[in-house]
């Protein structure tokens, strides 16, 4: 599948077209400054670089479409992270998730944009199904709602529509929209797909959509007034072979590119383009300005204000060579060039840097007690993990406990065994020496598709200035596991190394898998591991709580005796992706625990992210949260001893 757009204003002029321009771009927030910033679509060398998130994850949204609301980018695409398979049977769908950022660089993970995991969506969008896909939003300033649409394919239409008040979600489902093609017939089936949706500057929207009854014409329908349904009055573009429209408009001219032809998931289908001088006009015949999409298929072109005029950013999906799983594709993103009103053939760059209106310098998230790491650009990917073992050393800055190891991996082909993950001392061929001192295996169900951190908690005394390395191996004998990697040494205090059937290890230098450690003083806030392996066994003295989580992300049980370190013992899993380690602590009052509201109906405030106790004599119930919350019982979701005063203490 593939992608869209979302238009803004084509140039700055008249008093009212202004007030146009920040009508569609959503309610008015504080304006950034200019900033100046570098999207980085290929390595030097021309090979595609994955684009990390601001936590460390590889960004998973694909054949969206990226917009600015309020002075923020935000970009929306299918998630594939969790398995999702096209035409496999069984496979789940992942969802749709938004990211946001301050400069096109930096983006931070905002989350699904409504709960994909009910029986109902799973129904309409899994692998047994044709799926959904190609999420796009619009703001409505007639309703103050922002506006989604999503391809899918069981109902007559073809299209799901949600509205929301913030531009993030949570999104919830209108009633079904109508459009003009092919509406009767079958209730579900291939009929209509692959859609951009375009918000013009007097305020009416279009839905520009892909017929597949007709083997792939482009048709673009005037919405009405709500953007959640179609008018019926529309218009064809392209006879057939065609699909993934983005609709702009630029110097009073309708821009329609398209993927020519269309081909699901292939990586270097062309793109073409096609102009009007109304969306429901009479359409130009196509022209071709790229053979290969710069190694994609065209995904979106959205509006971008540059202190030197409108950029208009093409968009192009790197699909991974037509997998059924596509969590490894990459981004390229570029501004289209004009001679006159014409596009230009594209030529495909490896940086574009933009001077943008709107923007800010973007940061990556803080990790507390953060040792090394080899930052997050300039990475690829590979999967040999398996027969292949591989060993990422490091040098500790400071003596402490090593509280975790990350090293970004993925899987692919349906491993049949976890990843195994050794700690080692290393010599300086980075070559592991003697015992592991820690080693823990992580199920296969908790290793995303999209190239992830995968944190691990050794909880083992380091020394400042002596090599440890991170081993990762598996017995799997399907599938594989992968590694993101640098080879122009962003670790010169590290370096990389790999064996397989033999003995020996063989180093590489300038080789760095994306790794990064925390050394710190144990666990800490008064907590104890009692299973620092995922599926262990918590044993406790008595009565106590039991956390099951990783970072800031747990689940807590109040156990006598003791508990499976799992998710069926806690009934859900706080943390996807990571391994999770389970620790434990005397209950309330005292044992740590600090009194912050006595009476259930004050405010609990503390500094940092801490673990809250709400209730009295032994009886509480638990909760993370990060500088404060409520005493009571909304708060903690239920009454934990009913007819006693109650109180909260944090941890």
């Amino acid at each position: 599948m593939s992608r869209t757009h979302r238009t803004r204003l084509a140039h700055a002029g008249a008093l009212l077209v202004l007030i146009a321009a920040q009508l569609l771009a959503g309610p008015a927030q504080q304006a950034s400054a200019a900033y100046t910033t570098t999207i980085t679509n290929f390595d030097a060398a021309g090979n595609q670089t994955i684009r990390f998130d601001t936590a460390g994850n590889a960004v998973d949204a694909h054949d969206g479409d990226l917009a600015l609301f309020g002075g923020v980018y935000y970009l929306y695409g299918t998630s594939y992270d969790c398995g999702y398979q096209w035409n496999a049977a069984g496979t789940p769908f992942c969802g749709f998730k938004v990211y946001s950022s301050p400069d096109l660089v930096h983006w931070t993970d905002r989350g699904q944009l409504f709960d994909a995991t009910t029986a109902t969506w799973q129904t309409r969008c899994n692998g047994s199904t044709y799926g959904c896909y190609r999420p796009h939003v619009v703001y409505n300033s007639g309703t103050g709602k922002y506006v989604l649409w999503i391809n899918s394919y069981d109902n007559t239409s073809g299209f799901h529509v949600f509205t929301a008040t913030q531009p993030t979600g949570p999104f919830t489902q209108a009633a079904d929209p109508t459009v003009a093609v092919n509406s009767g017939g079958a209730t579900s089936g291939l009929k209509n797909g692959d859609h951009d949706t375009f918000v013009d500057d007097d305020g009416t929207a279009y839905l520009a959509y892909t017929d597949w009854v007709s083997g792939g014409g482009i048709v673009v329908e005037r919405l009405d007034a709500s953007y959640l349904s179609g008018t019926g009055s529309h218009v064809r573009v392209t006879p057939g072979s065609t699909e993934a429209p983005a609709l702009f408009k630029r110097n009073g001219t309708y821009y329609l590119t398209y993927s020519d032809p269309n081909c699901g998931y292939c990586s270097g289908t062309g793109t073409s383009y096609r102009t009007a001088s109304s969306p429901l006009g009479t359409w130009s015949s196509g022209t071709k300005i790229s053979t290969n999409s710069c190694g994609g298929q065209p995904s979106f072109v959205t509006p971008i204000s540059l202190t030197s005029g409108t950029a208009y950013l093409y968009g192009s999906d790197l699909w991974n060579s037509a997998a059924p799983n596509e969590a490894l594709a990459n981004f390229y993103w570029a501004p289209l060039t004009f001679s006159g009103s014409a596009i230009s053939s594209m030529t495909c760059q490896n940086t574009v840097t933009l001077a943008l209106t709107t923007g800010s310098a973007g940061v990556q998230d803080t990790v507390p007690d953060l040792d090394q790491h080899d930052g997050v650009d300039g990475f690829r990917r590979w999967a040999d993990i398996g027969p292949v073992s591989r060993i990422q050393t490091f040098v500790p800055s400071r003596s402490g406990t090593l509280t975790s190891a990350s090293l970004t991996t993925f899987q692919t082909g349906n491993p049949n065994a976890g990843l195994t993950f050794d700690i080692y001392q290393a010599d300086a061929s980075f070559q592991p020496t003697g015992s592991a001192l820690y080693t823990v295996t992580v199920p296969a169900a908790s290793i995303g598709w999209s190239p992830r951190s995968v944190t691990v908690y050794p909880n083992i005394s380091v020394t400042a200035g002596t090599r440890y390395g991170i081993v990762a191996r598996s017995t799997t004998t399907s599938g594989l596991y992968g590694w993101a990697f640098n080879e122009n040494a962003p670790y010169p205090s590290g370096g990389s190394a790999y064996k397989n059937s033999s003995v020996n290890w063989t180093a590489e230098t300038n080789r760095s898998l994306k790794f990064q450690t925390t050394v710190g003083s144990g666990t800490g806030g008064g907590w104890t591991y009692c299973a620092a392996a995922e599926n262990g066994t918590c044993s406790v003295s008595g009565t106590a709580v039991v956390r099951y989580g990783a970072s800031s992300s747990y689940l807590y049980k109040t156990v006598t005796g003791s508990i499976g370190c799992n998710q069926t013992a806690f009934g859900g899993d706080p943390i996807f992706g990571t391994v999770k380690h389970c620790d434990t602590s005397p209950q309330p009052s005292g044992n740590g625990w600090t009194a912050c509201a006595v009476g259930e109906t004050g405010t609990c405030t503390f500094t940092g992210t801490k673990a809250v106790a709400y209730g009295a004599n032994g009886a509480f119930l638990y909760r993370t949260a990060t500088g404060s919350t409520g005493c009571n019982q909304t708060a903690f979701g239920g009454d934990p001893i009913f007819g006693t005063v109650k109180s909260c203490y944090y941890k």
